[in-house]
């Protein structure tokens, strides 16, 4: 029987402890932007009502978030240019949302840009998991 290699056994130790291995949680998102929010605003605590508010309300623009992303949470959208079909954003809906850093941060980034033309802040963001977190099925 072999064994397996030294460079396999440290890849894998590499990946397991880079996070890329484990899946994160809304709730791992909602204390992460908390305490960035809080390191500018202390005392910050996130509010689904103001995540609901900030997510339906254009800002300046022409678009909100739920242009795209409707205002339920648990609905498929549509993306308002291209029409390409987007998955619902609550995870209660699609498990798929709010378990990679990578991907939330993509597509905060993008999404950010395109309703307010800037990064949103830790502190709207924590109010959007929040929000996000408490919608129904």
């Amino acid at each position: 029987m072999k064994r397996p290699s030294l460079w396999i056994l440290l890849g894998g130790t590499a990946l397991l402890t880079s996070g890329f291995a484990s899946a994160e949680t809304p709730a791992d998102f909602l204390a992460r932007y908390q305490t960035e929010a809080r390191q500018s605003t202390p005392g910050f605590n996130a509010s689904a009502e103001r995540g609901e508010k900030f997510f339906t309300t254009t800002h300046g623009g022409e678009w909100s978030c739920s242009t795209c992303h409707t205002k339920n949470p648990a609905a498929r959208g549509k993306h308002a240019s291209t029409g390409k079909a987007i998955e619902p954003m609550a995870p209660t809906a699609n498990p798929e949302r709010l378990a990679s850093t990578r991907s939330v941060e993509k597509w905060f980034g993008r999404n950010c840009k395109d309703v307010l033309a800037r990064a949103c802040t830790p502190g709207e963001k924590a109010d959007i998991v929040a929000w996000l977190m408490t919608s129904p099925r």
